[in-house]
C-alpha cells in the first residue's frame, strides 16, 4: 500500500496485490485507519493492481468508507479489476460505494 497526500484532509491510497485475509490486509487497514483518525478523511483507493478481493478486504473497505463518512469524509474506488467489481455487485456494496472509471475522475469527485 502506497500513500500520495493530495491536501491535508485528502489522499490517494494506492494498492498492490489482492486485498485478502492476513497479515498485508490487518496492516493496510491499520494504516489506513490511522489516515481517517488524523483527519485525512477524503480517500481515493486505487485498486489497478488488485486483482482479487475477498470477504475480508471487502469489510475493511466499508469500514473504512464508515469511518470516514463519520467523519464528514469520504471514500471513491477507481480502476477495479473486472474480478472486484463483479464482488461489489455481487454483495451489492456497489449500490453505495462511489466507484470511478480513473483515479482523475475519482479526485476530481473528492473536492
Amino acid at each position: 500500500m502506497k500513500v500520495e497526500d493530495l491536501s491535508a484532509d485528502s489522499a490517494v491510497v494506492i494498492f498492490e496485490g489482492p486485498l485478502t485475509f492476513g497479515m498485508s490486509l490487518s496492516l493496510a487497514d491499520s494504516q489506513l485507519r490511522g489516515l481517517v483518525e488524523r483527519g485525512v478523511n477524503k480517500l481515493v483507493l486505487d485498486l489497478a493492481h488488485v486483482p482479487y478481493c475477498d470477504s475480508a478486504g471487502l469489510g475493511a473497505i466499508v469500514y473504512i468508507y464508515g469511518l470516514a463518512k463519520q467523519r464528514g469524509g469520504m471514500i471513491r474506488l477507481c480502476d477495479l479489476s473486472e474480478r472486484v467489481a463483479a464482488m461489489l455487485r455481487m454483495t451489492t456494496t456497489d449500490s453505495f460505494l462511489p466507484i470511478d472509471q480513473d483515479r482523475v475522475a475519482s479526485v476530481s469527485a473528492l473536492h
